[in-house]
């Protein structure tokens, strides 16, 4: 698999992981055990959290399982394009509400974004392509996989083993190279907002 650092170069000294990290679309279309899978999610599993809540939550499907076709068909068509070709989609929602008092949690996106990042650092750490999607049905996802009406549907993981990017459709071959970011002063700047 392409390494991120190839083609970007970052501001200011960062550890190669970051650069490293980048959201591929060639997958081989193997299956992945539950021995190689666990392990993300072990590491999202120790993500940081506001007063310890933990608010995510990860419904998976494995390639070659019951639960596969349903997980696939719940991705647009241009994602299932692609996706059907990865070994895992693991599904990221996160609890709206804290547990004993029940108040609204501010941070359960926030939290569980840690969580995705800590999954996806982990995945690729281990040399597997980890692409977080938006493209999927969400409201049919909440009815088909049962989600309750206290958890928020997040993102969907699509993870594989690396695979032939020439396999991949015309228009998405073009764009499996790392992208770059806008430059940091567009995106943090020290008191009031000023971007």
């Amino acid at each position: 698999m392409v390494k991120g650092s190839a083609y970007r170069q970052a501001a200011y000294p960062i550890q190669p992981q970051f650069l490293d990290r980048w959201s591929s679309r060639a997958m081989s279309g193997e299956a992945l055990s539950e021995a190689e899978l666990m392990p993300l999610l072990e590491a999202a599993r120790w993500a940081p959290s506001s007063g310890n809540f933990q608010p995510w939550r990860f419904l998976y499907a494995r390639r070659d399982t019951d639960f596969w076709p349903a997980f696939l068909d719940l991705l647009n068509p241009r994602n299932q394009g692609w996706a059907q070709h990865a070994g895992a989609l693991v599904l990221l929602i996160s609890r709206t509400h804290l547990d004993g008092d029940g108040k609204p949690s501010r941070t359960h996106s926030y939290d569980t974004g840690a969580a995705w990042m800590s999954l996806a650092l982990q995945g690729i750490s281990a040399g597997l392509v980890v692409h977080g999607i938006e493209g999927f049905d969400y409201e049919r996802t909440r009815r088909v996989l049962r989600v309750p009406a206290e958890y928020a549907i997040e993102a969907m993981a699509v993870i594989g083993k690396p695979g032939d990017a020439a396999k991949l459709d015309e228009s998405l071959q073009k764009r499996e190279v790392p992208s770059n970011r806008r430059p940091l002063a567009q995106s943090a700047c020290e008191g009031p907002f000023s971007l």
